[in-house]
């Protein structure tokens, strides 16, 4: 009877090991599809967001994981950081100042929504947004269905200035945390 002890044993230990097997690729197969179907990690290349994010290389770039499941079930707000793809194919993080149905000027550098000052979060206010391209001379630019959206570094950055507004269907999720560097660990508010 020792013999057949000594043989289930082996074989009740294996099967346990298979279990546990089963169930970590389980865990990270479900980890992997939710990583892929609602978030994307991407580099930092362009100064054109500094100081929100930094970085002009991937050696010091931040590291920001955007997050895709928001925008459907809502659509994107004034001053909130969101990620698209330009015409080129390049993806970028610019911030919205600018919703459908709305014009955006920019007098004295004040950004103006539909004629009215636009009040900006108090962490927003020493960004400097400059008058060029389509919002030189003071003029207001539609909105039209898309988002009008500027870099927090306006002197540096490819945003509707040049490009016009995105349109919905090219944003692909909001900017939600920067993994990288460890020192610049953090959730945008």
């Amino acid at each position: 009877m020792r013999n057949a002890e000594r043989g289930s044993l082996p074989r009740t230990l294996l099967r346990r090991l298979f279990g546990w097997g089963e169930r970590c690729f389980a865990v990270i197969g479900l980890i992997l599809t939710v990583y892929h179907t609602g978030f994307q990690l991407s580099p930092v290349v362009s100064p054109s967001m500094a100081p929100t994010l930094q970085g002009t290389s991937r050696q010091d770039a931040d590291w920001l994981l955007i997050e895709k499941w928001t925008y459907r079930f809502r659509r994107p707000e004034r001053w909130e950081v969101v990620s698209f793809h330009t015409d080129w194919g390049f993806q970028v993080a610019k911030r919205v100042v600018g919703l459908p149905g709305e014009s955006v000027a920019l007098t004295s550098g004040i950004l103006h929504v539909n004629g009215v000052a636009a009040e900006r979060p108090p962490a927003l206010e020493a960004i400097d947004y400059l008058a060029y391209g389509n919002l030189h001379g003071n003029r207001s630019v539609d909105c039209g269905d898309g988002y009008y959206v500027l870099g927090d570094d306006s002197k540096d950055s490819e945003d509707s200035r040049f490009e016009g507004p995105v349109p919905t269907h090219r944003i692909e999720g909001r900017a939600w945390l920067i993994v990288w560097p460890l020192e610049r660990f953090g959730r945008f508010g």
